[in-house]
């Protein structure tokens, strides 16, 4: 396994975590709709029948034919079918969500109707609207119609939409399984940092960012600490042999991602290199030609399982994170790549040289993008507030007014940066 050392440009890394993700898809399998919440579409959602199924009224009254007053001649609720009214000057009353009966002309509203009951000769007399009442069948989706494209996330609405059209089961992708495995002698899991330790800031965080991005954080795995229930391995030691056993270890948990952090450099203790041709992984990235965070990677286990090695820094693993592994998930769910919306900057950004910049800002109250503080690759304080990243090209600047594609930050739904 060699190592690359002419760093890919950007947009191509992107590209090429996603191409690999797509090609590594996992096939579609059926889920009842009960268990679908949360995951992919794996082939659009398509009508099994009309949309309504067939002539629904829209409000409690009485489906009238001919002039009236009209005789009673029966009642239909939802659920019910009525019989067909094939006689001018009769109705049958009818509740919202009822099927109409054939034969019906119009609806009298409740509110705008009289009745005299008893006997056969129940009559109702008022003035029926002039618009039929109902909904037709078809009026929101014609049968075979597609509602949703393959790689939709299904939501509590996607399975109401789907509960509608009849469907008990659907096809999905699910969530790839991921596991973190935290590198360094040097950390900390609790207490304060000092006498050349710092605490682990990247266990706790990045099972967080992965289940945004789409995947399922394992437990943690192996023998050593675990910084949370669905968190991260470590710290690992700064072997060789414990870098491979530590992989090992996720590939048998059942991970589909594996992310390490830290060590992906060549310096005297950076194993992950070493760690991955031993494995007899192959690299789909091998350094990026971005700041900060350059030194990342992406790489495929024997297998199947993939590896991304985030840098040490906290601000450059988020960069790896939204880089090369939000790519990477989407595709392995069968959904489209991520897409970089546009942000107006209302303060200048400097450019990195021939590197791509992704810089942390923040949108204020006028609209306007501004860089964050206190946004060094080893700091968190400016990630804490950002919105997400604003993207200076290689060999550009970003001038006061100018509009910059912008990497979000992945966000729940309800949290805002």
């Amino acid at each position: 396994m060699s190592v690359c050392v002419e760093p890919l440009r950007w947009d191509l890394a992107r590209a090429a975590a996603y191409t690999a993700g797509a090609a590594a898809a996992r096939a579609a399998v059926e889920v009842p709709l009960t268990d679908a919440d949360g995951l992919i579409l794996a082939a659009p959602l398509v009508t099994l029948t009309e949309l309504p199924a067939f002539p629904t009224c829209s409000v409690d009254g009485w489906a009238v034919r001919g002039a009236g007053p009209w005789r009673v001649v029966g009642r239909v609720f939802a659920g019910a079918v009525a019989p067909a009214l094939t006689d001018d000057g009769t109705c049958v009353e009818i509740a919202t969500g009822a099927m109409v009966p054939v034969g019906a002309e119009l609806i009298l509203r409740t509110e705008d109707s009289t009745s005299t009951p008893g006997g056969p000769r129940h009559l109702v007399a008022g003035t029926p609207r002039l618009s039929p009442e109902w909904r037709e069948p078809g009026e929101e989706a014609r049968r075979g119609e597609q509602l949703l494209p393959a790689g939709t996330a299904i939501t509590p609405g996607v399975l109401g939409l789907a509960a509608s059209c009849g469907y008990d089961t659907l096809p999905v992708r699910r969530a790839p399984r991921s596991a973190v495995l935290v590198f360094g002698d040097e950390l900390l899991t609790t207490g304060t940092p000092g006498a050349g330790r710092v605490r682990d800031a990247l266990g706790p965080q990045i099972p967080g960012w992965l289940r945004r991005l789409g995947a399922a954080p394992l437990a943690s795995t192996g023998s050593t600490a675990a910084t949370g229930p669905a968190g991260a391995t470590g710290p690992v030691r700064d072997t060789l042999d414990a870098h491979v056993e530590a992989i090992r270890a996720a590939v048998e948990s059942g991970a589909d991602l594996i992310c390490t952090t830290g060590g992906t450099m060549h310096g005297p203790v950076d194993h992950l290199h070493p760690a991955l041709a031993k494995l007899g992984a192959q690299y789909v990235v091998n350094t990026v030609a971005v700041r900060p965070g350059f030194p990342m990677l992406l790489a495929r286990l024997p297998g199947g399982a993939f590896l991304a090695g985030l840098p040490g820094n906290p601000q450059s693993a988020v960069v790896a994170l939204v880089s090369l592994v939000a790519p990477l998930l989407a595709g392995l769910t069968g959904r489209s790549g991520p897409v970089l919306t546009e942000v107006t900057l209302g303060a200048s950004i400097p450019g990195r040289g021939d590197h791509t910049h992704l810089a942390l800002v923040r949108r204020d109250a006028d609209g306007l993008a501004y860089p964050v503080s206190h946004a060094g690759s080893a700091m968190l304080r400016g990630l804490a507030q950002a919105a997400g990243f604003a993207v200076v090209a290689p060999g550009t600047t970003g001038e006061v007014g100018m509009r910059l594609p912008l990497v979000p930050l992945p966000l729940l739904d309800g949290e805002r940066p």
